[in-house]
């Protein structure tokens, strides 16, 4: 979460010292482009983590895991190599630099395909992550894609500030990624898993293919979470004409991506706890568990969102260096947008290690399509805002009006007493620390950095000393005995 933030914040202010607005809405295409095209592992990796556990109740857990990792090893090495090679057919055939309207920088095709074919390159990664988390080493796969991610954005800055090219970055970016890639597959998992060496996976085409339809229901809530997020910069760059737009939608796509972001790594270990209770039936655990997980999500977005209203403007022409006029409107649909849907993020997870592979189909395909009409209409007439709105309708109609709503009918007691204490909860925690907010700025004299950093330390203050009375146990306790299920 650090190093996304370095990644997509701090090193904004870098780029924009050596380049254009124009030059930064380019790599913002690039950067989008290649964790787009992730979705093409297809849910092969949640396909194998499912397949991983279920070997560890047979007599031969370490034979069959290892017969089972080098035939779908087989497969990524494939579904690799082919997608590559289509790639580059489709650069032959048509220019990324004419299709997203970047005929003016120079090398763009060249930096699309080193992240598009880089990328692509790294999804049998993802297999070795899978077992990592089955066998309980996730954290160790986490540590190594963080280590390179580091080493990379140590290369992209050396990169920006001897060469000022775009495509050099690129190559920073995605080299790293291709090489933490090669050591967890050729070194690191065979060292740790040595049962892996042996191993031979050779299986017949209808095998494979079985094993990609299998893998479809999870690839599909995959590929639409994935899309959400970097699909409109590339709409947005494709079907608006004005630059400067496409630099404003990747910088605000950046804030609300963060915050997805903490809010699935905050419903991960809700969600598996949610899965194992609602495997072995433990339906009252499950259904207080899953209560309280969706109002503790639902704070913490808002409680972020309320801090951001206010001092985002002010946060924004320092990050831009004013070269990026802000735009209000497209903000505060995004960020509210974003917060509201947040209890949503924890269904999809929920729904994931339960194992509603037909919901998910269901409702993560029609959201797909709901986001894609919706852009393809707005995009062309609001430009930025069309896809803020298009992604918020969305996440709202389909996540939230379908895929949560099944799940808190099948789960609670009371859905919709708790859905209206959600919103409750939400509203008010929003109005309370935006109002704050336009209070603190109100009575702040100064400008520049120096507003800013008063500005967020005084509202952190006054929010960590109304939340003190939570420290205390009996108040705590009634609180949350408040919350209905």
């Amino acid at each position: 979460m650090v190093l996304g933030i370095i990644q997509q914040v701090a090193l904004v202010p870098v780029f924009l010292h050596f380049w254009s607005g124009e030059e930064l809405a380019a790599w913002f295409v690039i950067y989008a482009i290649g964790n787009l095209v992730l979705v093409a592992d297809g849910g092969l990796q949640l396909r194998a983590i499912n397949r991983f556990f279920s070997f560890k109740s047979s007599v031969d857990c370490d034979g069959r895991t290892a017969t089972f990792y080098a035939a779908i090893m087989r497969l990524y090495l494939w579904l690799s190599v082919v997608l590559v090679g289509l790639v580059l057919a489709a650069v032959l055939a048509v220019s990324p630099s004419t299709v997203f309207r970047f005929e003016a920088i120079e090398n763009f095709d060249a930096a699309f395909v080193a992240m598009t074919a880089g990328m692509l390159l790294t999804l049998p990664a993802g297999l070795v992550s899978a077992l990592y988390r089955a066998r309980g080493l996730y954290g160790r796969a986490v540590w190594l894609q963080s280590f390179g991610t580091l080493i990379g954005q140590v290369a992209q800055l050396v990169a920006i500030a001897a060469t000022a090219s775009l495509f050099a970055v690129t190559f920073a970016y995605v080299a790293m990624q291709i090489l933490i890639a090669v050591y967890l597959i050729t070194i690191d998992a065979p060292r740790l898993h040595p049962f892996l060496r042996k191993a031979r996976g050779r299986r017949p085409i209808r095998w494979m293919v079985g094993q990609l339809r299998k893998a479809a229901p999870f690839g599909i809530a995959g590929a639409t979470e994935l899309a959400l997020m970097n699909l409109p910069v590339l709409l947005v760059s494709a079907l608006v004409a004005d630059r400067v737009a496409v630099a404003q939608w990747g910088l605000i796509r950046v804030a609300a991506g963060l915050l997805r972001a903490l809010c699935l790594q905050v419903t991960l270990p809700l969600a598996a706890e949610l899965g194992h209770d609602y495997a072995v039936g433990a339906t009252e655990r499950l259904r207080v568990l899953y209560a309280r997980g969706s109002v503790f999500v639902a704070v913490l977005a808002s409680a972020v969102v309320s801090g951001l209203l206010p001092f985002w403007p002010d946060f924004f022409v320092l990050w831009t260096r004013g070269a990026i006029p802000y735009d209000p409107l497209l903000a505060k649909t995004m960020l509210i947008g974003t917060s509201v849907a947040a209890p949503a993020i924890l269904a999809l997870s929920y729904a994931n290690y339960s194992n509603r592979a037909d919901l998910l189909v269901r409702s993560k395909g029609l959201q797909l399509i709901v986001f894609l009409v919706l852009s393809l209409l707005l995009i062309p007439q609001l430009g930025p805002l069309g896809a803020a709105a298009a992604i918020v309708a969305s996440d709202l109609l389909v996540q939230f009006g379908l895929l949560t709503l099944v799940i808190m009918r099948q789960t609670l007691k009371h859905p919709f007493r708790h859905l209206m204490f959600l919103a409750g909860v939400m509203g008010a925690t929003i109005v309370a620390g935006w109002g704050l907010g336009i209070m603190i700025r109100s009575t702040i004299p100064w400008t520049g950095m120096q507003r800013f950093v008063a500005e967020c330390a005084i509202w952190l203050a006054v929010a960590g000393v109304a939340a003190i009375p939570l420290l205390i146990g009996n108040i705590r306790a009634k609180t949350i005995a408040i919350i209905s299920r």
